[in-house]
């Protein structure tokens, strides 16, 4: 197993995470997890059927993990 099977799943991982703490601490309505399921779900199911789509499905996902970094938590992380 490769590092980009482990960074896709770990951009999948930190999808449901941030989906799920966004709804727990009330910062995701049911309408916005709605739309930010159907356009994972859209690019899950979709990408694979375009010429080198299935390698775009990784990047979908983190780029969607990035938009809900910044719907939760208001703005960028601070690591240090």
């Amino acid at each position: 197993m490769g590092s980009p099977v482990l960074a896709a799943w770990f951009s999948h991982a930190a999808f449901w995470a941030l989906l799920g703490c966004g709804l727990l601490l009330g910062e995701l309505r049911l309408r916005s997890t709605a739309i930010y399921l159907m356009l994972w779900l859209l690019g899950y199911i979709g990408l694979p059927y375009i010429p080198y789509g299935p390698a775009l499905v990784a990047p979908f996902v983190a780029a969607l993990d990035i938009a809900l970094v910044f719907t939760v938590f208001k703005g960028d992380i601070r690591l240090s």
